[in-house]
């Protein structure tokens, strides 16, 4: 089981953030991805609907042989990763969750925004995180829809991007926001064009290298870290697989095999 694979899903191409901080710190882990694209973004669905999503996204990995999941979405931990450790005791899950509690920490003006999806903050499990760890703090959200759905095209730069972009963060930065959570985890990939348009000593908060840290922790548990050499990452998407693959090197700065994800 040791040099079993690793499987990793999100509602579309975000999770490529998380997964790549899962390489930089386990290198010696082959993983497995898939991109729910066809239906991107979960922050617009029901909590029904991603319950069923993730139940589909396990019972694949578990034909694939994985030894450990992780969900690189806020939205799918937030409606299914209860589920999935309920059903799939086996494995190690990791989910995701905002970086309220480091924000809070880090906040020098004790103002902190949040950019998320709709449904992230509209989570009880979001209101639990605000009310455990920022009581001492104020705490701005703000949705933010059409962001996802550029970033699925691998828009990183154009002046539609940037004028939404702008759009939302105006209001964080207009409260006196000091540190910013990334609440989703396609937007780390906007972060080069986040620091062109806020102040430099504005920090910018996401979780994909503390999910890694959480996985090697319990991987190292389990005594299932591999020590083997890593087959390159495999990518499945329910939606076009040509279109994948013309982003890929964008988002993971590499080409690679995408198959389709018909289920």
């Amino acid at each position: 089981m040791r040099e079993a694979p690793i499987g990793v899903f999100d509602s579309g191409v975000g999770g490529l953030s998380v997964l790549a901080e899962i390489q930089r710190l386990l290198p010696n882990e082959s993983l497995l991805y898939v991109a729910d694209c066809g239906n991107v973004p979960y922050g617009e669905k029901t909590p029904e609907f991603i319950r069923q999503r993730c139940s589909v996204m396990a019972e694949f990995f578990q034909q694939q042989g994985a030894k450990a999941l992780v969900l690189a979405c806020n939205t799918a931990t937030v409606a299914g990763v209860a589920d999935l450790r309920r059903d799939y005791p086996q494995w190690p899950i990791v989910g995701m969750e905002p970086a309220v509690k480091p924000a809070a920490a880090a906040t020098r003006s004790g103002v902190v925004g949040v950019l998320a999806t709709t449904g992230t903050l509209q989570s009880a499990k979001f209101a639990a995180l605000l009310d455990r760890f920022a009581t001492d703090v104020r705490v701005i959200t703000q949705p933010c829809p059409g962001l996802v759905e550029l970033i699925e095209n691998g828009d990183l730069h154009s002046p539609a991007l940037r004028e939404l972009l702008a759009r939302y963060v105006g209001p964080l930065l207009a409260a006196g926001c000091d540190t910013i959570i990334l609440g989703c985890t396609h937007y780390p990939f906007l972060k080069p064009l986040l620091k062109q348009m806020i102040p430099e000593d504005i920090s910018l908060i996401d979780t994909g290298a503390a999910v890694a840290r959480q996985l090697q922790r319990l991987l190292t548990e389990r005594e299932l870290l591999a020590d083997g050499t890593a087959d390159a990452a495999q990518f499945w998407t329910s939606a076009d697989p040509e279109h994948f693959r013309n982003i890929l090197p964008i988002l993971w700065n590499t080409s690679g095999v995408v198959r389709s994800f018909n289920k």
